[in-house]
C-alpha cells in the first residue's frame, strides 16, 4: 500500500489545502493529512478542531487525519509512507519547502517529497489571507470549504473583534 502525507497547520483548512489533499489522493492508496502539534506557534484553532474541520473537509476520502508530535521524519517512517506531499504556491513556497524536503531525506532516506504546484484558482489563497478577510467580516466563501465555513466565520471574526 503506497501512503503518502500531506503535513500542514491548516488554521483554517482552505480549498488550496482540499486542492493538494484530492489530488494526492488519486496518487496514493491512503493519505495521512498530519497537522503538527506547535505548543510555539499561536493558532486560531486547536489542534483537536483542526483536525475535526479536517475530518468533516474529507469525508469519503481515503484519508486518515492525525497529529504529529515530533519530526514529520520520524512519524513518516512510523507510518510506513512512501512519500510527504506538499502543495506550492509560488517560488517563495519552493525554497523553504526545497530546504524541508532535504532535511526529510537526510532524516529518512527511505520517504520522498514530492511537490505539486497548486491550481490556478487557488494561487493566492492562504489560512492567513482568510483569517485576514475574515476577520474584517468579508466573504469567505470562495476560500473555504462550505461545510466549514460557519465554523470558521464564527472563530475568525470573534477573535479579530475582541
Amino acid at each position: 500500500m503506497k501512503i503518502g502525507i500531506c503535513p500542514g497547520s491548516f488554521d483554517p483548512v482552505t480549498l488550496g489545502h482540499m486542492d493538494i489533499i484530492t489530488r494526492a489522493c488519486k496518487i496514493f492508496d491512503k493519505v495521512i493529512v498530519a497537522v503538527p502539534v506547535n505548543p510555539d506557534k499561536r493558532a486560531s484553532f486547536t489542534v483537536e478542531e483542526r483536525m475535526e474541520m479536517l475530518r468533516m473537509a474529507t469525508a469519503g476520502m481515503n484519508v486518515e487525519v492525525d497529529g504529529v508530535s515530533g519530526l514529520l521524519a520520524d512519524y513518516a517512517r512510523e507510518k510506513n509512507a512512501t512519500a510527504i506531499v506538499k502543495g506550492l504556491r509560488a517560488m517563495t513556497d519552493f525554497e523553504y519547502e526545497f530546504q524541508m524536503a532535504l532535511t526529510n531525506k537526510k532524516l529518512n532516506p527511505e520517504v520522498e517529497t514530492m511537490f505539486l504546484p497548486t491550481s490556478m484558482e487557488n494561487m493566492f489563497l492562504s489560512s492567513s489571507m482568510v483569517k485576514q478577510i475574515a476577520g474584517f467580516g468579508g466573504d469567505i466563501s470562495h476560500f473555504v470549504p462550505e461545510c466549514l465555513l460557519d465554523r470558521i466565520n464564527e472563530r475568525l471574526c470573534r477573535t479579530v473583534n475582541e
